[in-house]
């Protein structure tokens, strides 16, 4: 078992692989909202808001929508409804539908042209497609798994909507949200050739040469453990991976419940960050992240301190997701 380090204000931050009676036990501060260098979208009860502080503004009506992500510089916005991909203006107008291929999560890449989302590769499993953000008509492209790249594309799975029920770990298992570095060179993604000797893992693909590096497995080859790692999200400078986990190990003291991981692409290391069941993190810069968290009996934003742990609430929602400074 690894160290857990606390620290002042009962803290608690945990460094990975830290058995969970361990792990989890930073409770969030009482403070006023606190204001953010740029705006936060994020989802309550199925519409998209966007907040920098105390004020917030709805961009979406009518429901259904999901995993608003902003586009580099910050003036639009990918989002998903009925698990197809759409995009809008940062202040909610110009909706326009991309796709009618069921899509998961999607991703800008740095130069605003394109957006890579999830979907059924030729393989049967995940694939990571890019689609124009900007022509009419566009077609998807098949990105990963790099073997699919020459293939006809699979039939459109039906995009229906995705049922809410089940528990937290049910609804996070099989969420195939992707993440483009920020130099544009690699996608993080559910899946991927490593499915061939894992139950469940997260790859690193490099889109230039179609290759893949898996950072985390669970079950299958010699892992006995059961579990999954999604919705990556890289820090702006590209060092760091943050991802959610959840995690049934060989023992229960090894289990861990839904929890964030942070990866340090250079050298491997993995550390666990905030408290138990939070998840789906988001980088505001390199000393704080805002991610999913549960506060008066429902998921709230809430505001991270990567250093020491403390947890500040933002806003009632999930899905957090930050508007690059410009």
């Amino acid at each position: 078992m690894k160290a857990v380090t606390r620290l002042a204000g009962n803290t608690v931050v945990a460094v990975a692989g830290v058995a969970a009676g361990a792990l989890f036990q930073t409770a969030p501060a009482a403070a006023a909202t606190p204001t953010m260098p740029s705006l936060v979208a994020y989802v309550r009860s199925g519409d998209v808001y966007v907040s920098k502080g105390a004020a917030e503004t709805k961009l979406t009506t009518g429901g259904g929508w999901s995993r608003p992500r902003f586009s580099p510089d910050g003036k639009s916005i990918a989002l998903l409804k009925a698990r197809q991909l759409w995009t809008m203006k940062a202040d909610g107008s110009a909706k326009r539908r991309l796709t009618t291929r069921a899509a998961a999560g999607p991703s800008w890449a740095p130069d605003g042209r394109t957006i890579a989302f999830a979907s059924l590769s030729c393989t049967g499993g995940p694939g990571v497609y890019r689609i124009s953000a900007t022509g009419a008509g566009a077609k998807p492209e098949v990105v990963f798994p790099s073997s699919c790249r020459e293939q006809e594309l699979p039939d459109e799975p039906a995009a229906t909507k995705v049922a809410a029920a089940g528990t937290l770990t049910d609804r996070l298992r099989y969420d195939d949200a992707v993440a483009w570095s920020p130099d544009g060179s690699r996608v993080a993604f559910r899946g991927g050739d490593c499915e061939s000797i894992y139950d469940a893992c997260l790859s690193i693909g490099t889109v230039a040469t179609g290759g893949e590096k898996t950072v985390a497995a669970y079950g299958g080859g010699s892992l006995q453990t059961s579990g999954f790692a999604v919705v990556p999200n890289w820090r702006a400078d590209g060092a760091k991976l943050a991802w959610t986990a959840w995690q049934r190990g060989e023992t229960a003291a090894e289990n861990e419940p839904v929890h964030v991981v942070e990866y340090d692409v250079a050298t491997g290391k993995k550390r666990n960050v905030g408290a138990s069941l939070d998840r789906e993190m988001a980088y505001v810069d390199k000393a704080r992240g805002v991610l999913t968290g549960n506060y008066r009996g429902g998921s709230w934003v809430m505001v991270i301190n990567l250093a020491t742990g403390a947890r500040t609430p933002f806003h009632e929602g999930s899905q957090p997701n930050v508007q690059p400074k410009r």
